[in-house]
């Protein structure tokens, strides 16, 4: 039966030759509160035509605990004068008493007492009449009576002001039988559920009707994703700096210019298929700067600029593979390419902040995706010291300033070096990035002039987030409703777990 007790006992007064049933007479004949029956209705509203009901809303005047108080022992202004004895009262006396307060002003607005200041010991209190009329409990008497409407506005607004009366909306349901009236009601099914399916047991089953119109719960507010703060942190810190974005919307890129161009062999584990992800289709790229890529073959086979090579027999093939991209810095190179095709070089500065693929086992500190920010200065004579500085005004206008820098070895840059800041929460030093000195091997091939250097550094949006904010572990950003990308051991963004 729908809704329990009280639906049935409305249904059987229905049946029981009851044109039209009122909510409330109900309620108070049943012996139960309105809205239970105001549940129940509804619950059967939902059946579909079982009973009709229709709203209406109706007011009336109710008394507050407050006026009720009034009703029983008289208003606080009439309670303020019979306290007072003909030879008065000391006002400090007066206001002790529970309706000395609002008794007083109130008694004074009607000239009901007087005070004399002049009065030996302090103030004092006296009658001005010998006897007052309660008006306002008479007029509250009235209302609690049901005659509220014999008052006129003024006295019930001056009534409801003093939060004596209150006005109140009264919404009952007048119910009668609808088209399809029964008093065996069986509760409709709200789930489809397989094994109904299954079984076709659905085809004998009522299933309640589904509204489409219905709204769902609008949030309370919204919030700005930290990751996403921390992004547009980035940009701005790096467009002040006076960088430019790089065009980073080529999430595929070909082995060439995500490995070869950065001096990375063939051999290099990194591009073995347990750490990339390689396509099917389309499987490998056929469009080249067939001149570039010849000097690339020719550093990486037998050397060049000063440098031995790899000594082995590169191969065309795996220059072609098309591949997620496993960094941003393929994006770097082709922006130094192009840096490098002009008639006259000029210094440049690039920035870019996007997503990198790894074919990564899954774990709580691991994802096959993460954010890669990637930071590249070109001009003549830059120095390791260059490096440093421009990474201390970096990471200090995002607000970590405990840095230290440590050694470490990078394919592509000589010297390299990790970047490390003190983390509050862990009480130790993590490491938020990495750096260094782009190599000859890789800068002169493209044609850039000799005695170009360029710097660059790369980090995960995900660990400055856990910096910035204090967070002890990615369990705690997961908590922190940020998804997380993170990976390790990437040349420009290692994050070790």
């Amino acid at each position: 039966m729908a809704d329990g007790p009280v639906a049935e006992l409305l249904l059987l007064r229905l049946q029981n030759n009851h044109d039209r049933l009122d909510s409330l007479e109900l309620a108070t004949a049943l012996g139960v509160e309105h809205q239970a029956v105001v549940g129940a209705v509804k619950s059967l509203q939902a059946l579909g035509e079982v009973i009709k009901a229709e709203l209406h809303s109706s007011k009336y005047w109710e008394l507050t605990a407050e006026g009720k108080e009034i009703v029983e022992e008289g208003s606080h202004e009439a309670r303020v004068f019979w306290s007072i004895p003909p030879e008065g009262l000391a006002q400090s006396e007066l206001m002790k008493l529970a309706s000395g307060k609002v008794g007083f002003s109130k008694a004074m607005s009607n000239k009901w007492i007087r005070v004399d200041k002049t009065a030996p010991g302090g103030p004092r209190i006296f009658r001005t009449v010998e006897t007052v009329e309660d008006t306002v409990k008479e007029k509250l008497q009235l209302a609690h009576q049901g005659k509220a409407d014999s008052l006129d506005e003024k006295e019930k607004n001056e009534l409801k002001k003093r939060k004596l009366l209150a006005e109140v909306t009264l919404k009952t349901y007048w119910v009668s039988k609808g088209s399809a009236f029964s008093t065996n009601i069986t509760k409709q099914e709200t789930d489809l559920t397989p094994e109904m399916i299954a079984s076709g047991a659905w085809r004998d089953m009522k299933f309640k009707a589904y509204n489409f119109a219905a709204l769902g719960v609008m949030p309370e507010c919204g919030h700005l994703h930290p990751l996403m703060k921390v992004r547009t942190q980035f940009r701005q810190i790096f467009l002040e700096m006076g960088f430019t974005e790089m065009p980073t919307n080529n999430f595929i890129e070909s082995s060439f210019w995500n490995f070869d161009a950065l001096f990375q062999p063939q051999q290099h584990p990194a591009r073995d298929q347990h750490d990339t992800f390689f396509l099917q289709d389309p499987a490998e790229a056929t469009d080249f700067p067939m001149d570039y890529l010849e000097r690339v073959k020719q550093t990486h086979a037998q050397g060049g600029y000063g440098s031995q090579g790899y000594k082995y027999n590169w191969k065309i093939e795996e220059a072609r593979k098309n591949l997620l991209r496993t960094h941003t810095t393929a994006v770097s190179a082709r922006m130094l390419y192009r840096l490098a095709q002009q008639e006259q070089f000029s210094p440049a500065k690039y920035f870019s902040i996007d997503r990198v693929f790894r074919n990564e086992t899954l774990d709580a500190t691991h994802l096959a995706e993460f954010h890669q920010i990637e930071g590249v200065v070109a001009d003549y004579g830059l120095t390791l010291g260059d490096l440093m500085g421009v990474l201390k005004e970096f990471f200090t206008k995002l607000g970590i300033t405990q840095l230290r820098f440590k050694p470490a070895y990078n394919p592509y840059t000589e010297p390299s070096m990790e970047v490390f800041s003190y983390h509050q929460g862990l009480k130790k030093w993590v490491e938020v990035g990495n750096s260094g000195v782009f190599r000859p091997e890789m800068l002169l091939p493209m044609g850039l002039p000799e005695g170009v250097s360029v710097i660059a550094w790369g980090l995960s949006l995900e660990r400055p987030t856990m910096i910035k904010y204090g967070i002890n572990n990615i369990r705690e950003l997961v908590g922190h409703k940020v998804k997380l990308q993170m990976v390790y051991d990437s040349p420009l963004c290692r994050l070790d777990s």
